[in-house]
């Protein structure tokens, strides 16, 4: 198998998938990353597993709708090609 920039891509999908179905209550509040463990006060910089909620949060957000049309484009590739 070839390292090609499809590949990159189909990979870089399955990451941002495996981050979008990460569940807040199921699992992410057992490890200590839920969204009320990361609140700083007034004015402070907000710290990496703070930063790394949101980003979290914010992919599972964006992936919602997203998400379903780069799986379909990549399954038609996929499809196409084999």
């Amino acid at each position: 198998m070839a390292f090609t920039l499809y590949s990159l891509l189909q990979a870089s999908l399955l990451i941002v998938n495996a981050v979008a179905v990460l569940h807040e209550e199921r699992f992410l509040r057992h490890v200590g990353w839920g969204s009320d463990q990361g609140i700083g006060g007034f004015g402070e910089e907000p710290g990496i597993k703070a930063q790394l909620t949101n980003l979290i949060r914010s992919i599972r957000t964006v992936m919602r709708g997203e998400g379903t049309i780069f799986y379909i484009i990549i399954i038609m590739i996929t499809i196409i090609i084999a």
